[in-house]
């Protein structure tokens, strides 16, 4: 196992458990959705007012086919699955783990989520965007993570066991 990717909806804690499992595998932390802001020069919610859902998913596909790593746990932002380049590559450089979470628990857990830089098509709902997307974490996934009921210290436990039978 070289790098591990976390993929999954914005607000399952990506972010959180990918700074603290790379603390426990003694691996770097690559924020995707920074790397993306970092060579933009611009916040995301800005990319996508400006360049609109396309144009972000275009940036958010060429940053992400582009990250060259060795042992870092690459967070990725929500809507990843959507770059076919971007996902065939992180797939060769790591293993995907997913991040589960049921939409009633997400739906509790995100206000503003225009505000986080959610990509969301006109028109589109949260529940929306939920079915649309769990198909696609869950074909690229190589390991599933359940969150439901778990803290993240139990949550990063899981994915520590799980990296260990891939």
């Amino acid at each position: 196992m070289n790098n591990v990717v976390l993929i999954g909806m914005p607000g399952v804690g990506k972010s959180t458990a990918g700074v603290i499992l790379a603390k426990v595998l003694g691996y770097r932390f690559i924020d995707a959705d920074l790397l993306i802001q970092e060579e933009e020069n611009r916040l995301l919610h800005e990319i996508i007012r400006q360049e609109g859902t396309e144009g972000f998913l275009a940036i958010e596909n060429r940053v992400n086919a582009g990250i060259e790593a060795q042992k870092s746990v690459i967070a990725t932002g929500g809507s990843v699955v959507y770059g076919q380049e971007a996902m065939a590559h992180l797939k060769s450089i790591g293993t995907v783990v997913y991040l589960k979470l049921s939409f009633e628990i997400l739906q509790k857990r995100l206000h503003n989520i225009r505000g986080r830089g959610v990509v969301l098509k006109e028109g589109q709902t949260l529940r929306d965007l939920y079915e649309e997307r769990v198909p696609l974490y869950e074909r690229y996934a190589d390991v599933v993570i359940e969150e439901k009921n778990r803290d993240v210290e139990e949550t990063i436990a899981l994915i520590v066991r799980s990296l260990e039978r891939v």
